[in-house]
């Protein structure tokens, strides 16, 4: 039986972007594939009393310049250089996530994903705006109105909470999270403890190719 490696993300985290921008290479010398999660980040943290960084550090002396410091220092190692912070966060990401469903439901999330995340983190943009929104993707040339209209339907909406419900039930409480089998891990400073786990869990040596 092949091993489940799961991505767990929602658009509104910059540290999702950043993480997910080292998986190719993950996958590459390990040749596993990630299955992508979209979850609501505001679901997860109602359910677990959590919240962002962005609230939790503030009014802390010292923290919250040392996150910014581990951040350049992953932007470095994994040599990023289209990251921009986005100026409207945080962002509510409903109307992107439930259209992530929607997308994957329709066969059409690799183009919707990096287009979302294009706008959100690269040239970035409010994307809980609806015309910003619409705007955004049709520039991408992503047929965002069929994606909109499909994410009213409640199947969609279903899966987007079913996704989130179960993402809190088997221990997450935030972006990103990964799941290697049934460990958990979060973060994107985790990621060469994910590689590991996956190596260890398929039992053979991590290629050194690129």
């Amino acid at each position: 039986m092949s091993l489940k490696v799961e991505f767990l993300f929602d658009f509104g985290s910059p540290n999702a972007y950043l993480a997910e921008l080292a998986l190719p290479g993950i996958e590459r010398r390990t040749g596993v594939k990630f299955e992508y999660v979209p979850i609501l980040l505001g679901g997860i943290f109602k359910a677990t009393g959590n919240m962002s960084p962005f609230e939790s550090l503030h009014g802390i002396k010292n923290k919250p310049e040392y996150q910014a410091l581990e951040t350049q220092r992953f932007i470095r190692r994994h040599n990023v250089t289209k990251f921009r912070p986005n100026p409207f966060f945080p962002v509510n990401t409903l109307m992107l996530m439930r259209g992530a469903v929607a997308a994957q439901f329709e066969g059409v999330f690799e183009p919707y994903f990096r287009a979302a995340y294009h706008h959100m983190w690269e040239e970035p943009k409010k994307m809980d705006d609806l015309e910003t929104f619409r705007a955004a993707f049709i520039s991408s040339g992503v047929d965002i109105d069929r994606l909109l209209e499909r994410a009213q339907q409640d199947d969609v909406k279903k899966g987007l909470i079913d996704r989130t419900t179960d993402a809190v039930n088997r221990g997450a409480f935030g972006s990103p999270t990964f799941f290697v089998g049934k460990e958990m891990f979060f973060g994107k400073d985790q990621l060469r403890d994910v590689e590991e786990s996956i190596v260890e869990q398929i039992g053979q040596p991590v290629s050194k190719t690129a």
